[in-house]
């Protein structure tokens, strides 16, 4: 490869092996409260221990951790009608709103590593706040996008996506602790993939608002290279927009990452799950990550933790150029913030 002849051979075999200095920016939101399983608080500090910032930075990545934001009591936080804690939900997404709106202003991609899925609300608020025409891939088992009045546990976690759609702002209630909460993004900017387990009022909001999503059996009779084909036509139709990436866990099967809060059967191969990685980074437009609901204290063996937090550490590497071979990814597939 490096007897290439010709000035053009010579510049391609600088291009593949050219290092883009990528720059990232970590903030942990070690927060448990959007449910009812305390441990999610820990899976920050694990995915850093298994070495995030050293494997970012050997893949020629920039990287500056703002490290941990802290959450203080709320005292007095009744429940709104079947939503839990709302006070604490809300604060705890302001808080993180206004570091991510920091992170970018910094020029950043910002990787917020949860913590439960509701920190999503702050996360993709705190983007939209500096980056317009948010396009968002919700990666989840889950659809997430229950209103305050069909929820059937109460969980925040389960409705951070109602929050933030333009099209459901009639339908939520004036909640304690989120009147700051405007919805930023619309139906057509979203695409759900690896859904299994969605509650009957989900299945209806997602069908009534036209939300492209792929189910785990659309997934199985399609592919996932088609399902990811599929998602940047959709998102990418009119103009190229900057991608925010939610990823939870849980969207992979609990074979591979079984230390989580609510575990579904028939999920994303490790290899699918770093497929969908992979294709974001390629598309060169990630703008901020979502690592969530990583729970240690849910993990049977020590082998069950490690493999849940592994996978959650090689996802967000493989957002930001690695390539499986255990090299990098060329500068062309670099995310840009």
């Amino acid at each position: 490869m490096f007897i290439m002849r010709g000035s053009g051979g010579i510049r391609f075999a600088l291009r593949i092996h050219k290092r883009n200095h990528h720059s990232v920016g970590i903030i942990g939101a070690p927060f448990w409260k959007g449910q009812r399983r305390d441990g999610v608080e820990k899976g920050p500090d694990l995915i850093r221990d298994a070495g995030l910032v050293d494997k970012l930075k050997g893949q020629g990545c920039l990287v500056r951790d703002y490290g941990n934001l802290k959450f203080g009591d709320v005292p007095d936080d009744e429940s709104f009608g079947k939503v839990q804690r709302p006070r604490a939900v809300g604060r705890a997404n302001k808080q993180l709103a206004d570091t991510v709106h920091t992170i970018k202003n910094d020029g950043h991609t910002c990787v917020m590593l949860g913590g439960d899925h509701s920190m999503a609300i702050g996360s993709i608020l705190g983007h939209a706040a500096s980056k317009k025409d948010l396009c968002v891939v919700w990666v989840d088992a889950h659809a997430d996008i229950n209103t305050p009045l069909t929820t059937p546990t109460g969980n925040i976690h389960g409705q951070p996506m109602s929050y933030l759609i333009k099209e459901l702002h009639s339908k939520i209630p004036a909640i304690p602790g989120f009147s700051w909460i405007k919805p930023c993004i619309s139906a057509q900017d979203i695409v759900y993939i690896g859904l299994r387990d969605v509650d009957p009022e989900e299945h209806y909001i997602l069908k009534y608002l036209g939300i492209k999503s792929f189910s785990m059996t659309e997934v199985d009779h399609l592919g996932i290279t088609r399902v990811m084909e599929e998602t940047c036509d959709h998102i990418f139709s009119k103009v190229k927009r900057p991608i925010h990436l939610s990823y939870d866990i849980d969207a992979l099967d609990p074979s591979v990452s079984p230390a989580t809060g609510t575990p579904v059967v028939g999920g994303l191969t490790y290899r699918e799950g770093i497929y969908i990685t992979e294709q974001i980074c390629q598309t060169g437009l990630l703008s901020a990550l979502d690592m969530v609901e990583v729970n240690p204290k849910l993990g049977r063996t020590e082998a069950e933790v490690s493999s849940t937090v592994n996978t959650a550490v090689d996802l967000v590497l493989s957002c930001f150029g690695r390539v499986r071979g255990g090299s990098h990814a060329p500068d062309y597939c670099m995310p840009q913030p």
